[in-house]
């Protein structure tokens, strides 16, 4: 589904990836790890699409993205790709539903049909009773499942996690990594993670060790 050939990737003088070949399958769950500093996240964020390679190719199934302009490619992610952050980065003035229903607004969903989507996420994520609640009403561990509800709303074939429980309490991490398994079985869709959870990359398919830029 995602093959990546030859990435590199520098800032400044510090070359971040230097030379990374990589190809995740559709409906894999994969986990990143390594020691801070190995390029992790850097790879993530150039895999999502949310930066660009220096040198090297990313593909998704057949299409080139490196070849998709820049306004094609914001439309090209927020249909395809999903993102869930340490930190859920819900807007606090919004409600859990509202929240959920941004990315679908921002690809032309029509509003009652955004909140329709939003709202069955949200049902099966078990917190039908939450959605007219704002962030600071939530819990740590309901707040990250509303965000990983944002991350679902367009169905994208593949969710990026960066350290997606790290905020977590034990109890809530389980909870979380749980629910990966849960959509992957029902929907199908492929999770990169970067995590330092142990417990997280022992449960995933396959797991990619990184070093200095370079998969181990």
């Amino acid at each position: 589904m995602i093959h990546c050939k030859n990435i590199k990737k520098s800032f400044g003088d510090l070359q971040v990836l230097k030379g990374i070949d990589l190809t995740i399958s559709q409906g894999e769950i994969v986990a990143i790890v390594g020691p801070s500093g190995a390029g992790k996240t850097t790879l993530l964020q150039v895999m999502g699409t949310l930066d660009k390679p220096d040198s090297g190719e990313i593909f998704y199934g057949n299409v080139n993205i490196n070849q998709i302009k820049d306004k094609e490619l914001a439309a090209f992610r927020n249909k395809n790709v999903g993102f869930v952050f340490q930190f859920h980065q819900l807007l606090p003035e919004f409600t859990a539903l509202e929240n959920v229903m941004i990315p679908a607004l921002i690809g032309n969903v029509r509003l009652p049909e955004a909140t329709r989507k939003a709202q069955e996420i949200l049902d099966f994520l078990g917190l039908s009773e939450r959605t007219g609640h704002k962030p600071a009403a939530l819990s740590g561990g309901e707040k990250q499942r509303v965000a990983v509800a944002r991350a679902l709303i367009n169905r994208p074939s593949v969710i990026f996690a960066d350290e997606p429980s790290g905020s977590l309490d034990t109890h809530h991490k389980a909870e979380l990594h749980q629910l990966f398994f849960d959509l992957r079985n029902r929907f199908n869709q492929t999770f990169v993670i970067v995590t330092h959870d142990k417990d997280l990359a022992k449960l995933t398919d396959r797991i990619i060790p990184m070093r200095d830029g370079v998969i181990e």
